[in-house]
């Protein structure tokens, strides 16, 4: 696996569908612990509500789990576990919280709230790209730095820090793809002078608008 989706962040939103009132909330996880214990959290913030519904899906082991909490089967727990698939989310798990309000929505009724909590709770959180990279680091001159901060992102790469001391090292990461082409702009650009110097590899974010 190269690249995958999460939610950004913890995010939730809410709506009302004939007096029932409907609250999805969105958990990036990175365990089924992790995942059980945001469920718990939300059960215990809504104890006074009708229903807690949930699903979850993991990268570790592919695990997928859901639970209708009372409502009719199929109608609530498949139904936000199949959003969440929809998105192609893994690591994230979604609790729909609903508040009774006395009028029965039938099973599609039911299967649209619920699916729609989900979304809008998704839709709240934000989503996370998440890419496998390299951690990378250079050194180079104080006459360099400006050209090589940005060449990094130019090329797809994400500066982390850099440290300055007699010369500055820079810390970036990025993926395997982008360092084969960094790899020869830097050369040209610095007469070979600034090589890269390889580390481990691990998932980053690594969306447009974070760089």
């Amino acid at each position: 696996m190269q690249e995958y989706k999460t939610p950004a962040s913890a995010g939730q939103d809410e709506f009302t569908e004939k007096r029932s009132r409907f609250i999805g909330y969105v958990c990036p996880v990175s365990s089924e612990q992790e995942a059980l214990d945001f469920i718990a959290s939300i059960k215990s913030r809504h104890w006074d509500a009708r229903h807690n519904v949930y699903a979850y899906r993991l990268r570790d082991g592919g695990i997928t789990r859901y639970s209708d909490d009372g409502e009719p089967s199929g109608t609530a727990g498949m139904p936000v576990l199949n959003v969440i698939q929809r998105n192609d989310l893994t690591d994230c798990a979604v609790v729909v919280t609903r508040y009774f309000g006395g009028i029965l929505l039938g099973g599609g009724g039911l299967v649209r709230a619920y699916s729609h909590a989900a979304a809008i709770g998704i839709s709240a959180a934000g989503i996370a790209v998440m890419r496998l990279c390299t951690d990378c680091s250079l050194l180079c001159d104080y006459n360099q730095y400006g050209k090589l901060q940005s060449l990094i992102p130019a090329c797809g790469g994400k500066v982390i820090r850099a440290d300055f001391g007699s010369a500055v090292t820079m810390y970036f990461v990025i993926t395997q793809e982008s360092l084969d082409s960094l790899t020869v702009k830097l050369a040209d650009a610095t007469g070979g002078s600034v090589t890269v110097s390889i580390g481990g590899k691990r998932f980053i974010r690594m969306n447009e608008d974070d760089n």
